[in-house]
């Protein structure tokens, strides 16, 4: 598989076609039928794939979280109790990998520890996914790395040497990726963007495709993202952002969703070819606006 399966024109001279996910994350609250109400949104809106988390509670919760506690809708209990609560396990995700393709929708999640990268290889997906959580983990990228499958790396909560760490990992065994420049706060404020971040990355990444995974509260910052040359965009999607999540205030409602795809397919459009023209439109204003035109 390689990086023109997600759409050819990411290695042509085109513009090209930015590559949209929805983010759903643990924003469904460990309720299945939120999490196809979300994918149903997703592709409502044009989306080309879902996302979800992935994780083994007992494995990648840190320690000294396990027993803080936590009010949830569902009462007082631990953040580990928490989390568990809200795992979807095999049966929630063969639904949903069956739902998926039956809207002709990709999914996919980022795992947050080995066994979860394990249990998501059961289901054919298109791509990884690597959280910014886990770009300093070498021992999980060198396991994802190895299955060859395209994989959104994002590179929130790391340093530029952490970035070409990853980078050499997944170059060392030829498997193609897509870097996302993100800035890993909840909702992120516009000044902690950064993103002339992506022509950053793409001058020091020659040949790697780069993308924009945000958190910010508007559609507007992803917009000029896929301006700057990002040719995928993840975004968290919700019902309603004042849902219970940590998630959901940095999320897009099934309205800001829609304007955002409607914008992003508009954009090569607006950017044209880059070549000077003076087409049939333009001189005929000049024969009526220039002496001697006429």
């Amino acid at each position: 598989m390689q990086i023109a399966d997600l759409h050819p024109s990411w290695q042509s001279g085109s513009f090209p076609y930015c590559y949209v996910i929805g983010e759903i994350g643990i924003n469904h609250n460990g309720n299945l039928s939120v999490a196809k109400k979300l994918i149903e949104m997703a592709k409502t809106a044009g989306c080309d794939a879902v996302k979800f988390q992935k994780r083994d509670p007992e494995v990648a919760v840190p320690k000294q979280l396990r027993n803080t506690p936590r009010e949830t809708p569902w009462g007082t209990m631990s953040y580990l109790e928490y989390k568990n609560r809200i795992e979807f396990g095999r049966r929630e995700y063969d639904e949903i990998s069956a739902f998926c393709k039956e809207l002709s929708i990709e999914w996919s999640a980022s795992a947050w520890d080995l066994g979860s990268q394990e249990f998501l290889n059961a289901y054919d997906l298109k791509f990884n996914k690597v959280a910014s959580a886990m770009i300093t983990d070498e021992v999980f990228l060198t396991r994802v790395a190895n299955e060859g499958k395209i994989t959104f790396v994002s590179t929130g909560m790391c340093t530029l040497k952490d970035i070409d760490r990853a980078v050499e990992i997944f170059q060392k065994v030829n498997c193609p990726l897509v870097l996302f420049h993100t800035v890993s706060t909840y909702p992120a404020t516009l000044e902690d963007l950064n993103l002339l971040m992506i022509q950053t990355l793409k001058k020091r990444y020659p040949g790697i495709p780069i993308g924009y995974s945000g958190h910010e509260a508007n559609v507007f910052p992803s917009v000029h993202a896929v301006t700057l040359g990002a040719v995928a965009i993840e975004r968290h999607i919700t019902l309603d952002r004042t849902m219970y999540g940590t998630d959901q205030a940095a999320s897009l409602e099934m309205r800001g969703l829609t304007k955002l795809i409607s914008e992003i397919r508009r954009i090569p459009v607006l950017m044209g070819s880059g070549e000077k023209s003076f087409g049939a439109k333009e001189q005929e204003v000049a024969r009526k606006l220039r002496p001697g035109s006429r």
